[in-house]
């Protein structure tokens, strides 16, 4: 939910501030669908083929895993892009929004076509991950645990998106307000707090769902795998005879976020790999057919 939360701001961010919710509300509508086609199927698989769940977990477990190892590499190796200031990408921003031949309504709805296409893949992996923890439930709880989830999920991180893209507008409301009125000073401070706090939550969002992201995949990683488990077990035991009591509490959480990064440095390697040897592939043909 971290990572859904994170993602879905992020990919609603940027538009205009009277169209902020409209974009939120058809970015949750969207993600209802998804749900509508989400559950059914996830309950369709634990019916017939409950093995299954424990294929896709670990498939959503390393795809947690290579998101968050991609959103590493995207910090640390740096494009053009990347290496431009706050500034710099701000002023890119407003002089791409000024430019009359740029369509808005079609940016925007490009905006949230890609939005719930993300949705869509988060959603897999959290209907996916929620199916686990009920699969020795009987049917009937997996479907109202399935039903009650997805529903509180889509309104609870939609709902609180909304609440986060807000915020800056409500810190000017409030600053707007102090020049008259009761209060001011009280106002004035708590909107210029908001006003710096925005920008300041997105970004740790961000972070937030990255770690989220090893955590879980780790996580789901380590259970899935009976072997995996009883070793990681024994090593978290021999670990906590050498460091102090209040670390060995989170031990385990650790142990998991390290496998949940080394499992998506790999998966991360192996694919970028994969798509340069491809591409190198396609551009031989091409001079061959020149």
């Amino acid at each position: 939910m971290g990572d859904d939360l994170a993602l879905n701001a992020e990919q609603v961010s940027g538009v205009k501030a009277e169209r902020e919710l409209p974009v939120v509300w058809a970015v949750m509508k969207g993600s209802f669908l998804n749900k509508l086609i989400l559950v059914p199927a996830a309950l369709l698989i634990s019916a017939f083929a409950q093995p299954l769940i424990t294929v896709l977990l670990v498939i959503g477990g390393l795809f947690l895993c290579f998101e968050g190892a991609e959103k590493l590499a995207e910090k640390f190796l740096h494009s053009k892009e990347s290496n431009l200031t706050k500034d710099e990408k701000h002023q890119k921003k407003l002089v791409a929004l000024a430019d009359e031949n740029i369509d808005l309504v079609a940016l925007e709805q490009e905006k949230i076509k890609g939005a719930i296409r993300t949705d869509f893949v988060l959603s897999a992996e959290i209907v996916v991950i929620v199916l686990g923890t009920v699969k020795e439930s009987p049917f009937e709880m997996q479907v109202m645990v399935l039903s009650a989830l997805a529903l509180l999920i889509t309104v609870g991180v939609y709902g609180i998106v909304a609440a986060i893209v807000k915020l800056d507008d409500l810190g000017l409301y409030l600053l707007r307000k102090s020049v008259s009125g009761s209060y001011n000073e009280i106002q004035r401070f708590a909107g210029r707090l908001l006003l710096i706090l925005a920008p300041k939550l997105m970004k740790s969002l961000a972070i937030i769902g990255t770690i989220a992201m090893f955590l879980v995949g780790g996580g789901i990683l380590v259970h899935s795998f009976h072997g995996l488990h009883e070793k990681v077990a024994q090593f978290i035991l021999w670990l906590n005879g050498f460091i102090p009591s209040f670390i060995s509490d989170i031990t385990g959480l650790l142990v998991e976020l390290a496998i949940g990064v080394i499992a998506g440095l790999v998966v991360f390697s192996v694919l970028t790999m994969f798509t340069t040897i491809k591409s190198k592939m396609k551009g031989e043909i091409k001079e061959q057919a020149q």
